[in-house]
């Protein structure tokens, strides 16, 4: 049995980056940080790490994430990990990078923005995995639906 499956929650480290294939497929690049708080065996002091990762969208969510994202915004995203590799033309070594490829991408609304994510307010502009898989393509906001935050593990 094979999984490659990837849940991320972080803020966003830049403004999307929308670019379009020669066919017309929106293709945005976002950066994410998510930060791990710890403490460490025998210290009372909190740890803090922080992980940032490179994330591809396609489609309409590309379109969706490039109008309505910003540097600092809240996502999580789901998706499938990817392996690239290359040899960089200038020096000619190997090169590598791990990449998420997002499946959906959830706007979380902050506090300031007003609304929680229970209230059903489409102000922070969050879906859910129901509404995104109901009826083809979604373009990432409520469709009616109460936003469900419990994580199934």
């Amino acid at each position: 049995m094979e999984i490659n499956r990837v849940f991320i929650a972080g803020n966003l480290t830049r403004d999307p980056d929308l670019r379009m294939t020669p066919g017309g497929t929106a293709v945005c690049d976002l950066g994410i940080a998510s930060n791990r708080r710890y403490r460490r065996q025998g210290e009372d002091q909190m740890q803090e790490e922080t992980c940032f990762v490179t994330v591809t969208v396609w489609g309409r969510q590309a379109e969706n994430c490039n109008q309505y994202l910003s540097k600092g915004k809240q996502v999580v995203i789901e998706g499938r990990l990817k392996y690239d590799q290359w040899a960089d033309k200038e020096s000619g070594k190997n090169r590598n990078k791990l990449t998420v490829v997002a499946e959906r991408v959830h706007f979380m609304p902050r506090s300031s923005e007003g609304g929680s994510p229970q209230s059903g307010s489409s102000q922070g502009g969050y879906s859910t995995p129901a509404e995104q898989s109901s009826g083809g393509e979604s373009d990432g906001f409520p469709q009616g639906q109460p936003f469900n935050d419990e994580v199934p593990f």
